[in-house]
C-alpha cells in the first residue's frame, strides 16, 4: 500500500467534513486496516474465543511511551489487545491528538502460527 494512503484519505476526509456537516449527512471512512501488533504480549490471546468480527475496538493514545511516542494501544471491552504497528500509527496518533473521532473495528480473526496475523482491524473517522 502507497505510504500516502493515510494522509491522503484524512486530507479528503477533513475537505469534505464541513460538507457533511451542512447536510447533516453521516458517513465513515475507512483510513487503514492493519494488523495488530503485540498479540502475545498482551490480553488478545486470553480473550481469543470472546472476540468477533465487528467488535468495536477503542484506540487510546500513549505519547508518554518510552517506546514509541507515537504509540496508539488497540483495546477490546477495556483489555489492552496490543498496538497499531509503528509503521502505521503516525496518521491515527496525529488525528487523535487534533480532537479527530477515530473508532476501530475488528474486521479479521485467524488462527495462524503467526501472531502478528492473528487479528486485523481497521480504523475508521466518522463525517
Amino acid at each position: 500500500m502507497d505510504a500516502r494512503f493515510p494522509t491522503m484519505a484524512l486530507c479528503l476526509l477533513l475537505a469534505s467534513n464541513a460538507a457533511a456537516q451542512t447536510a447533516g449527512a453521516r458517513a465513515s471512512i475507512l483510513v487503514q486496516s492493519s494488523p495488530l501488533a503485540g498479540f502475545r504480549y498482551y490480553d488478545a490471546k486470553a480473550l481469543w474465543d470472546n472476540m468477533q468480527v465487528g467488535d468495536s475496538l477503542t484506540l487510546v493514545r500513549e505519547p508518554a511511551n518510552p517506546h514509541d511516542a507515537n504509540a496508539v494501544r488497540v483495546e477490546w471491552q477495556g483489555h489492552l489487545l496490543g498496538y497499531v504497528p509503528r509503521r502505521e500509527n503516525a496518521d491515527v496518533a496525529r488525528q487523535i491528538d487534533r480532537g479527530t473521532a477515530v473508532r476501530a473495528r475488528i474486521s479479521r480473526l485467524q488462527h495462524s502460527r503467526s501472531p502478528s496475523k492473528r487479528i486485523e482491524f481497521e480504523v475508521y473517522v466518522d463525517l
